[in-house]
């Protein structure tokens, strides 16, 4: 049997990795990387940049990308078969990769390395590499650094169950509602609701915690108590607050545990606590700067946030005869109060947004302004619905991606952008090798024939998420290290995604990527005006919740005791940031996936820090467009070579000061965010 994860001809063989495979592709794989680390680390092998590269990145390269795979499979289509293949195969992963992370041998060599021979690119990824040997416990000896790579094995088990507990707990919930059940929600929420209860022989609308049904019932539903039954479904998920059935998706002690080890390994490192160590390799300096930058932001925020909540509580008292709202109740008298402000609601944008003219309008603006065509392309893929592209300039392929907008039960529900592999000038074969990205969304399907519709905030999501696609495929590094969004610093990598946000909100750019599904009428102007009126609608509410996420992050690494119950730090967080409190048994924590199980642990505050930046680098295009408002293309031009094509090759600031011409301010961000 020949094994797809083997070959690395070309793109992964998607629609032939079967969970058959994986077991025998690992272990193939790494006994080529044990083998590659024991020749380089012998006492005879040449301590020089390509000679290692030629022999362990090249061996460790494969084994990265045929996990890839399978790590993005078991993300966006799982199954039992797969999801068991995966977890027998992590621990050895794991193994390796903590081992090569920490082998004194190999940090030995890469001290021994003369830096002199090296290109800038080459000398900024060994300068990571030196950190990392020590983030990853390579001066530890004995007893400690078998405890860490026990630590590390424990993490990676863990933080794969608390993504399945947060899966199997939002799969596992559906509530059959009836048609009078159903008063103001969207006709086309509706449809879908119908054929999934016909697809299981059931009566009535399936209604899923799924966001493209979630949301719309959240804000449009005029039943209360639909509300707040998926409501108190959605907070209670993989929590001990849970319905009885689903307590075997109860993340509770998971997260005990991982503070617990996140706390020993910082430990052991010599570090305080895991905070001052998730901040070493990104912009920020100490969590005591982040925790100030982030109650800053709080101070400057509130009086927005209380206005916003004042403004709902009146017009719920006098439009809506709800004189005790309740946590169910607010996004739909966010929405009605929208509605009644601005004369327009989500549903009606949402008309003139078809996710394929969506999608040829997004291309457009990225083809016009960093000077690439965009086209269809060919590759085996995981479900019929993606598609597949390339990115060209002057005729020479750029970059190519997957395109996987669609939800659908076992995938995991969010967006994000992953990389297939990196743009790297192969030491072993001597040819340029194209990076290739995967963007993934949970986007509502098509019914009666009609394509998709995108809320506007699902256009931004898309938006988004392509930003980082941008990021990952334009590099014109070629020391895979630090080509795209490797080796960029946490705290900076979601510059050129929410960069790419602003645009949504350019008339110059939405009127070519609107057509109502009916008619095909282009987006009135109109209505425009009245989005752009009410864009910065509530932004003061969603500054507070995003900075208490991101304070709560930062204290429970930083202050907390693991032993200790975090709920009393997090209602301590609420109590200085909030405006609104959630119900006592509300556990949004124990599917927080962001800091439990994707990398952003004492780092989800970088949303933040970044929009700082995306904001102020947005204004370098507000102070150079045209007279009628166009994106100079010269000004694309200067973003994408000093930000995009340098990736992680020199330091995030460094690349900001080159395009902006001096350091960040928060100006623009408050300017953007109507909080001026």
């Amino acid at each position: 049997m020949t094994n797809p994860l083997l070959d690395f001809t070309d793109l992964p063989l998607f629609d032939q990795i079967r969970p058959e495979h994986v077991a025998p592709a690992v272990d193939s794989l790494l006994e080529q990387a044990n083998r590659a680390l024991e020749t380089v680390t012998h006492p005879d092998f040449p301590a020089t940049w390509i000679t290692m590269s030629l022999i362990l990145d090249v061996a460790t390269e494969k084994l990265g990308r045929a996990w890839g795979a399978v790590s993005h499979l078991n993300a966006v289509a799982d199954t039992p078969e797969l999801r068991a293949a995966y977890n027998a195969a992590l621990p050895q992963v794991t193994e390796f990769s903590t081992r090569l992370g920490a082998d004194e041998r190999l940090y030995a060599k890469y001290k021994s390395i003369d830096v002199a021979t090296l290109n800038a690119e080459q000398r900024q990824a060994h300068k990571n590499a030196m950190r990392n040997f020590v983030l990853s416990g390579a001066e530890l000896t004995g007893a400690a650094k078998e405890r860490f790579a026990r630590l590390q094995e424990r993490q990676a088990e863990i933080s794969q169950k608390f993504s399945e507990n947060a899966l199997d707990a939002t799969d596992a919930f559906a509530y059959y509602a009836r048609e009078d059940e159903l008063d103001g929600v969207p006709d086309d929420v509706k449809q879908t609701a119908r054929a999934a209860a016909q697809a299981e022989d059931q009566a009535g609308y399936k209604l899923t915690l799924k966001m493209p049904c979630y949301l719309p019932v959240m804000q449009f539903a005029r039943s209360s108590a639909l509300r707040e039954t998926l409501y108190r479904a959605y907070v209670t998920r993989a929590s001990d607050q849970a319905p009885e059935d689903a307590r075997p998706f109860d993340n509770s002690a998971l997260i005990v545990e991982t503070l617990a080890l996140r706390r020993e390994e910082a430990q052991l490192l010599g570090y305080a606590n895991f905070g001052e160590v998730s901040l070493v390799p990104k912009m920020a300096e100490s969590p005591a700067q982040v925790i100030a930058f982030l109650r800053d932001l709080a101070h400057r925020a509130r009086p927005y946030a209380e206005k916003d909540v004042a403004d709902m509580r009146a017009f719920a008292h006098e439009q809506l005869g709800l004189d005790d709202p309740q946590p169910w109740d607010w996004p739909y008298i966010g929405e009605k109060l929208k509605e009644a402000r601005y004369a327009f609601s989500e549903q009606e944008v949402k008309q003139y947004f078809p996710a394929p003219k969506v999608l040829a309008g997004l291309f457009k603006i990225v083809e016009t302004l960093f000077e690439v065509a965009i086209r269809k392309d060919s590759a085996p893929v995981w479900d019929p619905e993606v598609e597949f592209y390339r990115i060209e300039r002057d005729g020479i392929l750029v970059g190519q991606f997957y395109l996987d907008a669609a939800a659908r039960t076992g995938k995991r529900g969010g967006a994000w952008m992953d990389d297939v592999r990196a743009r790297w000038l192969r030491p072993d074969t001597g040819a340029l090798q194209t990076p290739v990205a995967q963007l993934v969304c949970n986007f509502s399907q098509g019914v009666d024939g009609k394509p998709p519709l995108l809320t506007h905030d699902e256009v931004t999501t898309l938006f988004h998420e392509f930003g980082h696609g941008l990021h990952h495929m334009l590099t014109q590094v070629n020391e895979h290290d630090v080509s795209g969004i490797s080796g960029v610093e946490w705290d900076a990598v979601e510059l050129p995604s929410q960069f790419m946000e602003n645009f949504c909100w350019e008339w110059d750019v939405l009127r070519h990527m609107t057509a109502h599904v009916d008619s095909g009428e282009p987006l009135p102007r109109a209505l425009f005006d009245k989005m752009l009126t009410a864009k910065n609608f509530q932004s003061g509410l969603q500054t507070l919740r995003q900075i208490e996420y991101s304070l709560f992050d930062m204290l429970l690494h930083t202050e907390h005791d693991p032993e200790q119950d975090f709920m009393p730090l997090l209602q301590r967080v609420r109590e200085e940031v909030a405006v609104l409190q959630p119900p006592a048994w509300s556990r949004t924590m124990h599917t927080f996936s962001h800091i439990f199980a994707g990398g952003y642990a004492a780092g989800y505050y970088s949303y933040k820090w970044a929009e700082v930046l995306s904001a102020d680098a947005y204004a370098a295009f507000e102070e150079t467009a045209g007279k009628d408002g166009v994106a100079n293309p010269q000004t694309g031009r200067k973003y994408r070579e000093t930000i995009l094509e340098v990736g992680g090759s020199r330091p995030a600031m460094e690349s900001f000061k080159a395009f902006r011409g001096r350091e960040p301010n928060l100006d623009a961000l408050m300017r953007h965010q109507g909080m001026a």
